[in-house]
């Protein structure tokens, strides 16, 4: 059952079809259908401990570690829980990311949405691309605490151009860790059509950033309307006012004035 299971699931890294050199595209297929799709750019800020020049005192470092391009995809799909892990530099990184689906009661009644429920990301200090000369090199791992993240309407994707930061707590020495997400557009759960996106739900930080977008041409459009009106109000009764006062064209009618 496990054999056929695994010939059953696909998982596609498409990042090469992304014009953005930073974004990366993960596709979870199960019988033949979509059941995860995921885009994104990540990196991850690392602080790590290094030994001053007098060999004594500790100092801390900083690895700015991006997600790279080819990396290894697994993934996982279920009705209420999904899972995608990607894994780059022959196993020095691994992240993990579980996705949860969950009703609850609203004025409006029953309702469902997904979220981002759990980050682990596993790191090496002793891989030497990022890190270097750090003390005490070795495995560790920095995960999400009681994580609700980009919380969505059951049915619809998640979309967010703005950049996002979650914080992770280390292993090592309870550092904190930085994933700071972009570009993201990711459903885990209720795919329509296989590569096929549901209806976006923005973040709020895209929602304002749409308002402060429109909002001066709306204020123009209404300035505009009130300057129209306007116009429009001073003729009509210029017109009016001419009317009611007529001036004598005929000189011979000016002579009982005065």
């Amino acid at each position: 059952a496990a054999v056929r299971l695994a010939a059953e699931q696909e998982v596609e890294n498409l990042s090469g079809l992304s014009p953005n050199p930073e974004k990366d595209i993960f596709v979870v297929r199960e019988n033949r259908t979509t059941c995860l799709m995921a885009e994104f750019a990540a990196k991850f800020i690392v602080p790590y401990d290094v030994w001053a020049s007098n060999y004594v005192d500790l100092i801390t470092e900083q690895a700015d570690i991006p997600l790279s391009r080819g990396a290894e995809m697994k993934g996982k799909c279920g009705t209420n829980e999904s899972e995608l892990e990607l894994s780059w530099l022959d196993q020095a990184y691994t992240l993990k990311l579980s996705f949860l689906k969950e009703g609850h009661n609203t004025s409006r009644g029953p309702e469902a949405s997904w979220k981002l429920s759990r980050i682990q990301f596993t790191y090496d200090t002793s891989e030497r691309t990022y890190f270097k000369d750090a003390v005490s090199p070795g495995k560790h791992t920095a995960s999400s605490h009681r994580l609700s993240a980009l919380v969505t309407p059951a049915g619809r994707s998640y979309e967010c151009q703005a950049q996002q930061t979650i914080s992770l707590v280390s292993s090592d020495h309870q550092k904190s860790v930085q994933l700071l997400l972009s570009e993201v557009r990711l459903q885990p759960f209720d795919i329509p059509a296989d590569f096929v996106f549901s209806e976006e739900h923005k973040c709020p930080v895209d929602q304002r950033e749409q308002l402060e977008e429109t909002l001066p041409l709306i204020l123009g459009l209404i300035l505009g309307l009130v300057i129209v009106i306007t116009l429009g109000i001073y003729h009509i009764h210029h017109k009016l006012t001419a009317s009611q006062v007529q001036i004598p064209r005929d000189r011979s009618q000016y002579k009982h004035m005065g």
